[in-house]
């Protein structure tokens, strides 16, 4: 499924969805910046840049470590092999979650950069059509109680196939265009069998980023009701383990 092609310290990884044109150069957001690609970017803990290249909209990701270790080693991994580096797993559980009919960003190609003992590793993958986050959307308007089923929905779907999402906040969830549910950031993800005790260590993380937001935003439209209605539907569409 997943072929890498080595391009002097880079390790390309590149599947069906890979531009054929793809070179190291593409992971680099000064590369686009000089052909006045980038049409938006985000910034958080790190910056995504989004660029359009003929048809292709794309994002491209930097892997950044976070904590008190990413403040010492930044963007340095050890270097143990690309099978076992976040981006190839990365890579390849969002080429398996998108054969199988998942909401996730389509991937398009990923880069690992090998220096002795360490890496550094960016992705590129499909912008979604007419993105919206949950955290962005929260801030203008209350859902819907239609949205707010879809949510718990999708999110249901992705624990019954046994599909763990590290970092499950509502920056990570997002409506597309037309309304459907995707889910994104699948780094430290992993298909394993569906448990109760992952299964709601990720709906509990998920309140804790309702509650932080807030408590820090003055405009957040998400009430104890609404939590109430996702975690109903949650539970009454979640398998049994």
């Amino acid at each position: 499924m997943i072929q890498s092609t080595q391009c002097g310290n880079n390790t390309l990884l590149t599947w069906q969805y890979s531009p054929t044109d793809l070179t190291p150069a593409w992971f680099e957001p000064s590369f686009w910046q000089q052909q006045d690609k980038i049409y938006a970017q985000k910034t958080g803990r790190a910056t995504t840049w989004f660029f359009k290249h003929d048809e292709l909209k794309a994002v491209l990701r930097h892997y950044w470590r976070g904590g008190l270790v990413g403040k010492i080693l930044q963007d340095q991994y050890l270097n143990l092999g690309i099978k076992r580096s976040r981006v190839y797993r990365e890579f390849m559980l969002l080429c398996q979650l998108h054969q199988q009919g998942f909401n996730v960003p389509t991937p398009v190609a990923a880069c690992f950069s090998q220096a002795g003992l360490i890496y550094r590793a960016d992705i590129i993958t499909q912008a979604i059509t007419g993105a919206d986050s949950l955290l962005d959307r929260l801030q203008i308007k209350a859902l819907t109680q239609d949205e707010i089923i879809k949510i718990a929905q999708c999110i249901a779907d992705f624990h019954n196939a046994g599909v763990f999402h590290a970092d499950l906040n509502i920056n990570n969830i997002l409506f597309d265009d037309k309304g459907e549910i995707f889910l994104i950031d699948f780094d430290r993800g992993q298909l394993k069998p569906p448990a109760q005790s992952w299964q709601q260590a990720n709906i509990n993380r998920l309140l804790r980023s309702f509650n932080k937001q807030a408590k820090r935003l003055s405009c957040f439209y998400w009430t104890e009701q609404d939590w109430a209605l996702f975690i109903s539907h949650y539970q009454k569409t979640i398998k049994k383990a």
